[in-house]
């Protein structure tokens, strides 16, 4: 099982994070690339709360495909274009994650690969091999 904390003398996590999660020797890792906020067919909405869930769900469908979910999500790192965009990715992530709360950095950018896109997920997941 992952082992998430919070350490005395750090101060609390601002949101559903934790400051740290250790992974028990001999577990398998996934680093899963960056997951943008597209369609299946490509196509990206114009709603940055759109993309956010289309982000999450690309990243649960990568997990999925290791037999991983959400619990098994170590870290994430989300770059957001612009802080008027914020509360929809967090939104998002807890429709998509509950109550597991990984290490999580998240950064606003001036701009992500594709001019359209708001929102970009990046994860790293754990799980017994």
């Amino acid at each position: 099982m992952l082992k998430r904390f919070d350490p005395e003398g750090v101060p609390a996590p601002l949101t559903a994070y934790s400051h740290g999660v250790v992974v028990p020797e001999g577990w398998k890792q996934l680093h899963v690339a960056g997951q943008i906020g597209a369609e299946p067919d490509g196509a990206i909405p114009d709603d940055p709360g759109r993309q956010a869930e289309l982000c999450f769900a690309n990243v649960l469908a990568v997990l999925d495909a290791e037999g991983m979910g959400p619990q098994n999500v170590v870290s994430l790192t989300t770059y957001v274009v612009g802080p008027e965009n914020l509360l929809p990715v967090r939104n998002a992530f807890v429709a998509a994650l509950g109550d597991v709360k990984p290490a999580s950095t998240l950064v606003f950018v001036q701009a992500l690969a594709n001019p359209k896109l708001k929102v970009e997920i990046q994860a790293i997941a754990a799980g017994i091999v």
